[in-house]
């Protein structure tokens, strides 16, 4: 009896020696995607803040975009929608998850500089406080109107610590996809 109770406790075992490797710190983006209207286009994704401090996602820039900006669309008092540049960031509490989504924050993209259609893929580099750079393969996707969900998608992107807690954020990439 005790070698079956020996033999069903090895997953849990097995399962407690994988979750630390398993289970990492940095921000995660999950479930990125844009929308393009002509010349512009607007990304969408979940940040998930693994850290424990906050962060802030300063900028992004992308190689298929000239300009590219952190804005919120929010609705006024008398109902009609307006788009404001949001240029101290999108703040992430430590521990906590924010949604870049419709009709909210996201990133906007203009100036494109080539033509982008549905199902291409779009490049963008987001810049954080403390977790530096994050490059993210994000799928344009013309049809979709839900904000991101938890993933995992293919497109899904992570910061990668490469030191100890006194690691100055150097360039921190890793991209799951593709």
């Amino acid at each position: 009896m005790t070698s079956l109770l020996k033999l069903a406790a090895l997953p849990a075992v097995f399962l407690a020696l994988a979750l630390p490797a398993i289970a990492h710190n940095g921000v995660h983006i999950l479930d990125p995607y844009a929308r393009v209207i002509g010349p512009t286009g607007a990304i969408f994704f979940m940040i998930d803040n693994h850290e424990p401090q906050g962060d802030v996602l300063l900028s992004a820039t992308s190689p298929d975009a000239s300009a590219v900006s952190l804005m919120n669309d929010h609705q006024d008092a008398n109902g009609v929608m307006k788009m404001n540049a949001i240029p101290d960031g999108f703040a992430i509490a430590a521990g906590a998850m924010r949604t870049l989504g419709g009709a909210g924050d996201h990133v906007m993209l203009a100036g494109f500089t080539h033509k982008i259609k549905n199902g291409d893929l779009v490049t963008v580099v987001l810049t954080f406080k403390n977790a530096g750079q994050v490059t993210v393969s994000v799928p344009v996707d013309n049809a979709r109107s839900t904000d991101p969900t938890m993933g995992p998608t293919p497109h899904d992107a992570e910061s990668v610590d490469l030191g100890g807690d006194d690691a100055e954020p150097a360039l921190k990439v890793k991209t799951s996809g593709g």
